[in-house]
């Protein structure tokens, strides 16, 4: 289905240069757009493909607003990123043919549950004793939410989610196919060689506005809840250990994981594959690269790194084997040092 541009500007805003009744079909990148794709340039370094792309239209700052005129219309805004974010969303609600909400006949539903009216359950889903489902939920195939456990209004867990006893999902969250909300953290007791399991008594909480991506993990408190704020973006397969505290708005890349009882501040970002060790604590506005490993807790805002330099494998070899004797050189260093200072001591004045 396609839609005209001054639609698209009366829904979302901007200033348009051009013709309302250009019909657009398709949203697009720069470099495989056709003249019925509307596609965005918000960086002055993809400035040359203006001359290059075929997109019937473009979403444009205002310092390129004379050049995209001289190849067709434009709509011109502050924040070309954020408004094309935003016309994404548009655009698949314009576009969205869901159906009437329905419980699916082969969907297990019991019959303690508080299920809003127009919430949609798919085939094969379990929803348990307690279960409370407000208004405009989905449940998609096969996922289970299990006794006790609430999910807000307009919220989506999609096939195969699972969500465990008495863990809270906020309103208008999104869990991605696989996501475990609620598994048992990783506690263990040692006796005589053995390991003793440590029964997790707490839950997940998480705040409004979530969006979780497929097959990540976040383990249930071992006594208090793990706590996800609103506004949190994970990205798929990441690993939140019991009792980890994430601050609203804080996004993190594919393949982070979080060890128990950490706490990452608000407007965190942590890069894929990163890794915050248990215990330690994230300031608010503290931007962890990928591939860091944090061992330390971090108190001031800022950019962090942590990792060791690709190179080549051999030059790598060396360098590694020459960063294992760092230590003992200090200490060489430092009696060298001593003895100098010794010497300087006892060498009489002339």
């Amino acid at each position: 289905m396609s839609r005209p541009l001054g639609a698209i500007v009366d829904a979302l805003g901007g200033t348009l240069h051009g013709s309302r009744e250009v019909v657009i079909e398709r949203l697009a990148p720069l470099a495989t757009a056709r003249f019925t794709d509307l596609a965005f340039i918000a960086q002055a370094r993809y400035a040359y493909q203006l001359q290059t792309t075929q997109a019937g239209a473009l979403i444009v700052p205002a310092s390129m607003q004379e050049a995209a005129l001289q190849r067709g219309a434009c709509i011109v805004t502050e924040n070309p990123y954020l408004y094309f974010a935003r016309l994404t969303q548009w655009w698949l609600n314009e576009h969205d043919e869901r159906a009437k909400p329905v419980v699916d006949p082969l969907a297990s539903v019991h019959p303690t549950a508080q299920v809003a009216d127009d919430v949609d359950i798919g085939p094969f889903a379990v929803v348990a004793a307690g279960v409370r489902i407000a208004r405009g939920a989905r449940i998609g195939a096969h996922a289970v939410v299990a006794a006790g456990a609430s999910i807000g209004a307009d919220s989506r867990l999609y096939p195969r989610v699972s969500v465990g006893e008495r863990c809270v999902v906020g309103a208008r969250c999104v869990l991605h196919p696989g996501v475990v909300i609620g598994a048992d953290g990783f506690g263990f007791a040692q006796h005589q060689g053995q390991w003793v399991k440590i029964e997790q008594l707490g839950a997940v909480r998480i705040g409004d506005d979530v969006e979780i991506g497929a097959n990540t993990c976040i383990d249930r408190g071992a006594l208090d809840d793990t706590v996800i704020e609103n506004g949190v973006k994970l990205d798929n397969l990441i690993q939140i250990g019991h009792n980890v505290h994430i601050g609203a708005h804080t996004a993190m890349a594919g393949n982070a994981g979080v060890a128990g009882s950490a706490t990452i501040g608000a407007h965190c970002t942590v890069g894929g594959g990163a890794v915050v060790l248990g215990h330690l604590s994230l300031a608010d506005g503290v931007h962890v690269s990928a591939a860091s490993v944090v061992t330390r807790s971090i108190n001031k805002p800022g950019h962090y790194t942590g990792m060791f330099p690709i190179d080549d494998n051999a030059a790598w070899e060396k360098n590694a084997a020459s960063l294992k004797q760092l230590n003992r050189l200090r200490e060489r260093l430092k009696a060298v040092e001593q003895a100098l200072a010794q010497a300087e001591k006892s060498t009489p004045e002339p």
